[in-house]
Parts: C-alpha cells; structure tokens; sequence
C-alpha cells in the first residue's frame, strides 16, 4: 500500500509552529570567548560612558562665549593656560577667555564647553592663541554620559554578540556574560545506497554527502552538528539511532526516507516513538516538498529530502530559522548579508567621497525601513545600535526619505 502526504503545509504555516520548541539553556562565557553567541540576557550599564567629558579633535578646551564673533579678519584672543595631558585628569580649570591645549580623546578640564579645531586656531606664542572661527556650547565635545548612560539597557536577549557588543562589554568593566548554549543538532543519513565517504561506491551507491553538507549548515547557523553516520533502510535500526540522537541532542535531522514510497522508514519510525506528533507532512516549496517536521518531547524533529540540493534548500529557507530559535536568536533577518530596505530620513553627503551610514533596521508589516544612526565616531554606542551600513557613493550627494537602500548588514 502507498503512503500518501498529508495536506501540505505552507511555508507561514510552518513558521507558525516555531514558537512551540524550547531554546537551550544558557552559560557563562568569559567576554572575550562570546563573539558569535547569543545574549541570554538583557545589560544593563552599571556606569556612564566615557565617564568624563573628552574632546572630539585636537585642539584647544575653551569656554565657547569666549569665541562668540571671531573671524579670520577678527580673531578672538585668548590665554594658554596649558595642556591636557592624555590619560590624566584635567589639573588647571579654564575660565573666561582662557584655552588649553587638548588630543582627541583628552578630558575637557572644569569650565571649558567646547573645543576649537586647532586648523581654526594659531599659538603666537607660549601664551597668546588667536582664534578665527567661533564654536558653540558643546562643539567637537562628548559629554560625560553621551555614548551610555548609566542604568540604561544597552543590550538586549536575544541579539548577536559582535565585535562591537565585545567592544562595549568590555568598555563597561564586563569580564564575563551569560549568553545562550549552542544547540546540539544530531545529524542521519539513511539509505542502502549510501557509503562513506572513504570509500569508493559500486554500481548503484553514491557518497553520504548530507551528512558533511548538513553538518556545514548547522555550524554556520550557529548549532553544533553532531553526526550519527549512515542507517540502513531497516525499522529497527533506524528507531535504535533515532531514539538515541533525540537523547543526546537538542534538534534531529534526518535526511532520506521522508518521500512517498514502500520503503520510506522515516514517518513510521516517528510515530513509532514515544510522545511524537507529526506537524507537517509536506510542504509545497521546490525543491523539498517531501519535508516533515515532527514534534517529538519537547524536540524538533526534521526528516529532510535525501537529494542533497532539497535538503539544503530547505535547511536555508526553513530549517535554520528553528535553529535559530531555539538557539535565542531573535533577528531574523540576520541570515541574509545585504537587505533592501526604506529610509526614513533624508541623508546628505559631500560628492568625492563615500560615505557609510550606520543603520538601524525596523520591521513593520512585512517591510524592512533603515533608520540612520548618526553620531560622531568615537561613540560605541552608535555601532552596536546598529544593524548595518548605507552606503552613499562618492558620486551622490545624498538620498532621499522613502527610497529604498540596500544595507549590508555588519557581522
């Protein structure tokens, strides 16, 4: 007697079930061994970043009312009263109509509220600076707390830990972070024409390339493939291996046996085991309409196409979103590496130059918008509040709200 597919399953249908596996449990990782890993829980800054008021350029610490009106054909005159030495405190405050000399990076001593650009300004001697441009309150400066505030979230469950998430644990005094356990996926491959792939085949056997290519997907997606070799097309041996990987791992794939014919095990073998439902027997994609996903416990349970471009179509387009899920991930968009979506705000740029924008990316019914971030770059915060990059070529002079941008998403 043939078996026949259930209803098939469309693809949103099959995402609808997502929710009902559990993600892994989590673990402590020292900071510096987290890039890749996904945030167990939300942080929360225990102080303000940079802690102190700094210059943003080299310069001169002033109090900006002192430069209101200077010109190149009327300069402001002010009194150097030293200079802020990197790394330290600021010693000697600056008062009305006095300057003092400080690196990008430097802490802006008590009294000064800007900085004027040393191309805007000239010493005519130890003592004497001129002053041809003025600046306002808070010019080329970073205030105490402008980068992170103390007490804010600054991270939440869920995201990707990058080099710039590590940049900001680590400017928060953060040694260690709890973040989610690599899921352990196990990986079969069934068939009696199946060999290792050491060996040479005979006439009617082929390689076990699922196993290798499978394994390949499940790292990439951030899973740890552990692999239960080649089962025979026999009942009883394949419930053997099936019951033992739903023991040791957190998800099973099995690749073959998941098609319509007398000799497919894969349905009979997840019916057969204990506290087992089958979500989806079929779903109307090509390749990889015979697909079954399965619930078994509290485990997800996949018996893939044995065709390895089916299998691997169907891992990329369905199968990774679980991984992703139950692994704490909670972007979704993150498997692609270039997205189009809409600005949502004008963006200027100079021509002769290309400039890339940090990006945040939003989700609304269905659409992507990219949201700019701008800031100057010597805040941290700015780039892991972002999801990607704009990039305007050196011919433009900028884009407009409502066009529709492509932003590469940074890793």
């Amino acid at each position: 007697m043939t078996k026949e597919f259930f209803t098939a399953t469309p693809v949103n249908q099959v995402f609808d079930h997502i929710s009902e596996f559990a993600r892994v449990g989590d673990e402590k990782l020292p900071t510096a061994e987290a890039c890749g890993r996904i945030l167990a829980r939300d942080v929360f800054a225990q102080t303000s970043l940079p802690g102190f008021a700094r210059a943003t350029m080299d310069g001169y610490a002033v109090r900006a009312a002192a430069t209101f009106g200077a010109s190149e054909s009327s300069p402001a005159y002010l009194e150097i009263i030293g200079t802020v030495q990197m790394g330290m405190a600021a010693q000697t405050p600056v008062g009305h109509g006095q300057a003092a000399a400080i690196a990008t990076g430097g802490m802006l001593p008590e009294g000064a509220d800007a900085v004027v650009m040393i191309e805007h300004a000239a010493r005519l001697d130890e003592t004497a600076l001129e002053v041809y441009k003025s600046v306002a309150p808070g010019a080329n400066v970073v205030a105490a707390d402008e980068d992170v505030a103390a007490g804010r979230k600054v991270l939440d469950a869920g995201s990707r830990i990058r080099p710039q998430e590590m940049g900001l644990m680590a400017a928060l005094g953060m040694e260690t972070i709890r973040v989610f356990k690599k899921p352990v996926i196990g990986i079969i491959s069934t068939g009696d024409e199946l060999v290792e792939i050491g060996q040479n085949p005979a006439p009617g056997q082929i390689r076990d390339v699922n196993t290798y290519s499978l394994a390949g997907c499940v790292t990439q997606g951030g899973g740890i493939a552990r692999t239960y070799g080649i089962v025979a097309d026999r009942l009883d041996a394949l419930r053997h291996t099936c019951t033992r990987a739903l023991s040791e791992t957190d998800m099973v794939l099995i690749s073959g046996g998941s098609s319509v014919g007398t000799r497919d095990l894969t349905l009979e073998v997840i019916e057969s085991l204990p506290d087992s439902q089958i979500l989806c027997h079929g779903i109307p994609i090509r390749p990889g309409k015979p697909t079954i996903l399965a619930k078994t416990g509290q485990k997800a349970f996949w018996g893939l196409p044995g065709q390895i471009a089916s299998a691997m179509v169907v891992f990329d387009r369905i199968v990774a979103a679980f991984v992703g899920h139950i692994s704490g991930n909670a972007l979704s968009y993150r498997q692609y590496d270039r997205i189009p979506a809409v600005l949502t705000r004008n963006l200027a740029s100079v021509q002769g130059r290309t400039d890339y924008v940090r990006a945040r990316i939003l989700e609304h019914q269905g659409r992507f918008y990219a949201e700019p971030i701008l800031g100057p770059s010597g805040l941290i915060r700015t780039l892991v509040a972002a999801d990607g990059l704009i990039e305007i070529d050196m011919n433009t002079e900028g884009l407009e709200k409502g066009e529709t941008v492509f932003v590469t998403l940074l890793r």
